[in-house]
């Protein structure tokens, strides 16, 4: 009996966090053409606290330019306002935050979650039904595990579960392991955006880069084989 062929897992997507969002005007300016030259599945929307009406005006605001080009806008924390503001989701850190954003959220909008320091917190956010789980980005006080740590986390959790996992890359060079580890998508930010060429050009880079991880990624010219 000839076995069933494993298909191959996509390319991972790009999952662009944004500056923290003040004045809008400056991302608008820049957004919609980002999002016509590279392949962003997700835009994370990073706001500057303060007044929630204002906070809804700004992401309305950025909403055509993301969704328009077919990426989903995701808040960062900021759950109440999700469903005001029209947007696709958002991103809770911790379990805890999750379990409380979970009835809101759910079943109609996106709930991505990080701060995920263990393995069984990872397990138990997938168990609970977060859409995706990041690893790698910085806590509360700046600091992250090392690269080689967050492509092992990545790779235990793309061989065993079916949730997609994100990697928080700092760099270039850090999307291309993470990709080659098995994340779904890579979440980039603040290095693209402070890149002294634009951010266009970074971010053709990170995609470059993902394509070539993805290229070496262990197994995957054996699934394509079969």
């Amino acid at each position: 009996m000839a076995t069933k062929p494993v298909p191959p897992r996509p390319v991972p997507r790009l999952y662009l966090a944004t500056p923290v969002v003040d004045d809008p005007s400056s991302l608008l300016a820049s957004l919609p053409g980002l999002l016509a030259q590279a392949d962003v599945a997700a835009v994370l929307v990073r706001l500057k606290p303060t007044d929630q009406r204002t906070m809804i005006s700004r992401i309305k605001a950025l909403a055509p330019a993301i969704q328009d080009s077919g990426a989903a806008l995701l808040l960062d924390g900021h759950v109440e306002l999700v469903a005001r503001a029209g947007a696709d989701g958002a991103h809770l850190t911790g379990i805890e935050a999750m379990g409380e954003a979970l009835p809101t959220l759910k079943p109609d909008r996106i709930a991505g979650v990080g701060g995920l320091t263990t393995r069984h917190d990872s397990m138990a956010a997938g168990e609970a039904g977060a859409d995706y789980v990041l690893f790698g980005e910085p806590d509360a006080t700046g600091q992250r595990p090392s690269a080689g740590a967050i492509a092992e986390r990545l790779q235990w959790w793309a061989e065993l579960f079916e949730p997609p996992c994100v990697g928080f890359a700092a760099s270039r060079e850090e999307a291309g392991e993470f990709a080659a580890a098995g994340a779904d998508f890579l979440l980039v930010g603040d290095f693209v955006w402070n890149d002294k060429r634009g951010a266009a050009a970074a971010l053709m880079d990170v995609e470059q880069a993902i394509r070539q991880g993805y290229a070496a990624m262990p197994g995957r010219a054996k699934a394509e084989q079969r």
